[in-house]
């Protein structure tokens, strides 16, 4: 079986359609590992798309506990002005609440971090518990920690590098291996529907800052 396995989505629409467009014959199941909603403009669209797709296992992000708790708990204002923003705008509580918080497959425990931490390609680590896959850092890497691997898929809807990019991986239980995606998307599509929304300008700057493109 191949598995499609993305995260970090953030209410980008056209960025999760196009990925799926473009897999659509090559996976047998999805998996996401949360964050499927806020700071883009389609959080709820995105939560009902994924919801059509059979036999997905959907999991919890800290934006979908955030949402759920209904408070943001952290002190960064740009996520004090996403999180103010789109909560308010946003009605699939009761789809989100049934995600799950983690999902073990062959050798690898799925789940949206490690310790509620950002970890990035170069974030000390000593040790690990077994082998994972992540998201929440939006930074796709493949790494060892001792005898154990940390693979991170990177953001379908917010890559933390390249605005226009899409990142996901393929794995392929069957032989073991893990195709790395890259797709690029017109990133313009997000920043205009948030401005017709008329998202906060903190907001709006935070994306069209992000103008480094691949």
């Amino acid at each position: 079986m191949k598995y499609l396995i993305c995260g970090d989505i953030h209410g980008n629409l056209p960025a999760l359609e196009l990925m799926l467009q473009r897999e659509k014959n090559n996976f047998d199941q999805l998996i996401c590992h949360g964050d499927v909603i806020n700071y883009g403009p389609w959080s709820d669209e995105c939560v009902l798309l994924l919801n059509t797709i059979k036999e997905s296992v959907l999991l919890k992000g800290n934006h979908e506990n955030y949402f759920l708790n209904g408070s943001y708990s952290g002190s960064n204002a740009i996520a004090i002005e996403f999180f103010d923003f789109c909560y308010q705008k946003f009605s699939q509580f009761d789809i989100i609440k049934k995600y799950g918080e983690t999902f073990e497959l062959a050798d690898f425990k799925i789940q949206h971090t490690i310790l509620d931490k950002y970890i990035f390609n170069d974030t000390e680590i000593n040790f690990i518990d077994n082998n994972y896959i992540i998201g929440h850092s939006h930074q796709q890497f493949d790494r060892f920690i001792g005898s154990n691997r940390l693979i991170n898929t990177g953001s379908v809807g917010q890559n933390r590098s390249h605005i226009n990019c899409i990142n996901y991986l393929i794995y392929n239980i069957a032989n073991n291996s893990f195709s790395f995606k890259t797709q690029k998307y017109d990133h313009k599509i997000i920043i205009e529907k948030m401005e017709s929304e008329s998202y906060p300008k903190l907001c709006l700057d935070y994306y069209r800052s992000k103008n480094k493109l691949l």
